[in-house]
């Protein structure tokens, strides 16, 4: 059959509420349905089927499942794993893996890549297509794809049914036909500008990885959960007698509390309340009240609670990644669990803890340890293990940022340290303070890993507090010494940031292509901004334009994703510029090792930022293999020192 797209989108139901469980746990429950399956082959009619009623035309089944025939998919994934479930339950779709994703392509990645929204809704409004999103969706969503609140009104039932609103279930059978159509409508607009076969391969690999998911321990996952509602209820308790508060979760009846004895406080955050028990200065009762609060935190909890809750049926947590979840820079983000934030293990007996969790004595874990919330906090990441039979390897990049700004900016004294000692740090404190690195003790040291972590993108003081240089023991009228002695020491990445910037304003100036160093190009096309990097992948900016700034020149805007915001005006400069490119670059560089991993027969499970973790049978493999595997010289960053680091374990952890 010769390739051909066919562009599909789908309306469910199910009883799981699909953004706290995740897709994979939403369409594997056993009330999970397609009710309305719309399409369009090439760019024919878009037909609309209502499943409730019939059945999908055998043809486009066929299609669905045949690896030459494309289909294509807003947020494709959604699409691709609901209808392995719904094929597999009508007997359709007999294999046990998902449907193929190399059979599928998916223009939100596309819209992504370009800098533009992620949401279908918005990137449709912004490139002014000519079929818009009807609105009416959400409203509609709501009444049929989730369950019914039971009331006198509604006869007490719990689910909506096309007979129970014939109007609007017509309407919702509109609502997806259009959908196809402004799908289609962003997917030309925006093919003009393709995106890399490259690109679509790591996407089929990161598809792979969240099929394959990984192996949660249940048993410690349900013993944190019930030690914590334990803790809590004595706690709780505690509180009540020592204080008199009818309510310990209510913060207005805990600072009124907290004011009576005259310690008023404005905020009650961790951080805040930790400080001030750090001082040593309240009273016993104060503190101890203080204390209980603390131990009522639930972030512990709802980590243990996600993997219970969100566990497939083969005990599995799928879908912990999203795809180019950095817009402008194409790194991942978490979902779910939020592996890449997870908190930081210390505790060296973790084994012993892990088992006293899973058997749920918590007398003993409070003999052993001071703090149990601390225990279970650390404890977390084990949660996450290998399946029976396998281990986890698990490899990271070395300092990967601090190296490939390094490399860019062709501080060869800095690559000669990656390429022998590694001992960078000691390495930045000599070279900014002129003492040999044999000198350097642990303060000096100190100052010259915050420098490295926090200047490389031109941050200044600030970018020093905010990486902890104060409560390291740095004096603040000291920071500014050490901003300027690190930018001295590190010339050519100050450079580096002007040549960027002078590189987009010459661009968005006077036009052409400017080159520089390791095959970077920056120029404007079709009304994007792009730097091509030397993977051959392009950042992109959209609507990239020059207005003035408060200091009377001129300074880059473009339009993208804020932080708490949605689609809207940026700015951006020669360190942000860096930022990008060195992130993205190093983002490159995970990808094609991954790539080579899984190639190499490492199944991997999941990854944060610069570090692989993945599922491989006993007897397979080593540590050793796979370093070397991501370690192996990248064609297109010659010159580029690699190196990995990591261990074997039977649970996931923080070597």
């Amino acid at each position: 059959m010769a390739k051909q797209r066919l562009m599909i989108d789908i309306e469910t139901y199910s009883e799981q509420d699909l953004p706290r469980v995740g897709l994979y746990k939403y369409s594997d429950d056993p009330s999970f349905d397609v009710l309305i399956f719309a399409y369009q082959v090439n760019h024919e009619e878009t037909v609309v089927c209502d499943l409730t009623q019939d059945e999908i035309p055998i043809e486009i089944v066929e299609g669905i499942i045949e690896p030459d025939f494309i289909k294509t998919a807003w947020n494709a994934q959604f699409e691709r794993v609901c209808l392995t479930h719904y094929l597999r339950r009508h007997g359709m779709y007999k294999s046990l893996e998902y449907l193929k994703p190399e059979a599928w392509r998916d223009p939100m990645v596309h819209a992504r890549e370009l800098g533009l929204p992620g949401s279908l809704k918005q990137c449709a409004d912004y490139l002014k297509v000519d079929q818009v999103k009807d609105p009416r969706g959400a409203r509609l969503i709501s009444y049929f794809s989730k369950p019914a609140k039971p009331t006198k009104a509604n006869g007490m039932r719990t689910r909506n049914l096309p007979e129970h609103d014939p109007e609007g279930w017509k309407t919702f059978l509109s609502y997806c036909g259009q959908d196809v159509r402004t799908e289609s409508s962003v997917d030309d607009t925006i093919e003009v500008l393709e995106t890399p076969e490259h690109e679509w391969k790591i996407w089929f690999m990161d598809q792979r990885i969240n099929d394959r998911g990984v192996a949660v321990d249940s048993k410690l996952a349900n013993g944190a959960i019930d030690m914590v509602e334990q803790g809590n209820e004595e706690n709780e308790k505690k509180f009540k007698d020592l204080t008199g508060v009818v309510n310990p979760h209510s913060l207005l009846q805990v600072k009124k509390w907290l004011a009576d004895q005259g310690y008023p406080f404005e905020k009650l955050g961790k951080e805040i309340v930790q400080d001030r028990l750090a001082k040593g200065d309240l009273p016993d009762n104060v503190a101890e009240a203080l204390r209980l609060k603390l131990s009522f935190s639930t972030s512990s909890t709802k980590k243990y609670l996600m993997m219970r809750d969100a566990k497939c049926s083969d005990d599995r947590l799928h879908g912990l990644l999203q795809f180019y979840g950095a817009s402008r820079t194409g790194r991942w983000a978490g979902r779910l669990l939020q592996v890449q934030n997870l908190p930081r293990n210390y505790l060296s007996d973790l084994d012993t803890a892990r088992e006293l969790v899973r058997e749920k004595r918590l007398d003993d874990i409070e003999i052993l340890y001071d703090d149990v919330p601390d225990v279970l906090k650390q404890l977390i990441r084990t949660g996450l293990v290998a399946s029976e039979g396998h281990r986890l390897i698990v490899c990271d990049f070395s300092a990967i940022e601090a190296r490939v700004i390094a490399w860019y900016a062709d501080e060869k004294e800095t690559l000669e340290i990656f390429r022998t000692s590694g001992k960078i740090y000691e390495s930045t404190a000599s070279r900014m303070f002129k003492i040999p690195m044999d000198k350097i003790d642990k303060a000096t040291r100190q100052k010259g890993k915050i420098a490295t972590l926090a200047l490389g993108y031109q941050g200044s003081v600030g970018a020093m507090k905010a990486m902890g240089a104060l409560k390291m023991g740095m004096k603040e009228e000291e920071l500014p010494e050490i901003v300027d002695k690190w930018r001295e020491a590190n010339f050519k990445i100050v450079k580096f940031w002007r040549d960027c910037e002078t590189a987009v304003k010459t661009v968005l100036t006077r036009g052409g292509v400017v080159h520089l160093q390791k095959g970077l190009r920056f120029y404007k096309s079709k009304g994007f901004l792009f730097i091509k990097l030397p993977s051959g992948r392009s950042l992109a900016y959209a609507k990239p334009r020059l207005e003035p700034d408060q200091f009377g020149s001129s300074k880059i805007v473009y339009d993208g994703q804020g932080d708490k915001v949605g689609f809207t005006k940026l700015d951006t400069y020669g360190g942000k510029l860096v930022e990008n490119i060195v992130q993205a670059t190093a983002r490159d560089l995970l990808a094609d090792a991954m790539l080579r991993v899984e190639e190499a027969g490492y199944p991997i499970v999941f990854h944060i930022h610069d570090e692989i973790v993945t599922d491989v049978p006993n007897g397979f493999g080593s540590l050793e293999e796979m370093r070397d595997i991501m370690c192996q010289p990248v064609d297109w960053a010659e010159g580029l020192p690699l190196n990995a680091a990591g261990f074997e374990s039977p649970y996931y952890k923080k070597d």
